[in-house]
């Protein structure tokens, strides 16, 4: 993508959460060769070592920011901060919220402690990470990024990652009639299927449940299982590059009156025109579906 606003970036920092892999590490690398500074957070050291590596100017590895450790968000923000006004900035013109990771599971079957890490990094760290920065967001005038899935709609099996982003679904809408009196854009980028490790580990992850998981309550769902696994393995090869995300991200950015949603990958426009449509009717054709 061309950069409209080559100039003006020098003055924009941005900071994006989970940039060890996938869209936070390629959103990262785009936004930094578009003049952006950027805080790319990860929670390990190898990862920000990874990152330096690329020897991008604009891109300053932070690490660890583990979401759900606050003591890590407040250092951050104070690190942050300082940065920022060692380089004479006024702000954070971007927050933009990636950070999350989930498994493939029945809710009968779901690994109670991996979901409320889940829970924690996603939503609670996702809310944390908004009241530390919003007081740089406000003044650089700048705007919130939401990277999530098309999650108002049931999907079975991966409920530790819908949920959670269900629920920010909620947390940003509200807070964009919140923030109207300081024009703080929250803006949703949700993405149907894109290539990330961790979308392509959902085969594996399901053979995995089924060999670990209890025999009793795994042959329940192991023949829809294996179904829904094959499916995944066709849904894999048609995923969208996650450099694709990383200019609608810039898009977003760039954009003086942002949309508030925008959609990208594979699938993101059916689960939109799904949402769409009264929820009895939603949910039947899902359900039809599986």
């Amino acid at each position: 993508m061309q950069n409209p606003n080559s100039t003006k970036n020098n003055d924009r920092a941005v900071l994006i959460t989970g940039c060890s892999s996938g869209i936070g590490r390629q959103s990262a690398i785009t936004l930094a060769k578009h003049g952006f500074i950027v805080f790319a957070t990860v929670r390990k050291e190898a990862d920000a070592e990874n990152l330096r590596n690329l020897n991008i100017s604009n891109l300053l590895p932070v690490y660890p920011l583990d979401l759900t450790e606050r003591g890590h968000i407040t250092n951050l923000a104070k690190m942050v901060d300082n940065e920022l006004n060692r380089r004479g900035k006024k702000g954070l013109y971007a927050l933009i919220n990636n950070a999350g990771g989930g498994s493939p599971a029945p809710i009968e079957l779901m690994d109670l402690e991996m979901f409320r890490t889940e829970l924690l990094t996603r939503v609670l760290g996702s809310v944390a990470m908004v009241q530390e920065f919003l007081p740089l967001i406000r003044r650089a005038r700048g705007r919130i990024v939401w990277i999530m899935t098309p999650a108002i709609i049931p999907t079975p099996y991966v409920t530790s990652i819908h949920a959670c982003d269900f629920a920010r679904n909620c947390i940003a809408r509200t807070l964009e009639i919140e923030l109207k009196p300081w024009a703080i854009p929250n803006i949703m980028i949700r993405c149907g299927g894109i290539k990330t490790p961790a979308g392509l580990r959902t085969t594996s992850d399901v053979e995995t449940l089924l060999q670990a998981g209890p025999r009793e309550k795994v042959s329940l769902y192991e023949r829809a299982l294996r179904k829904w696994a094959k499916d995944m393995a066709e849904f894999d090869e048609k995923r969208t590059e996650p450099e694709k995300v990383a200019e609608i991200i810039l898009k977003a950015l760039y954009a003086k009156r942002p949309k508030r949603r925008y959609s990208v990958g594979y699938m993101a426009k059916a689960a939109s025109f799904l949402e769409a449509m009264p929820q009895p009717i939603a949910d039947w054709i899902l359900k039809m579906r599986f």
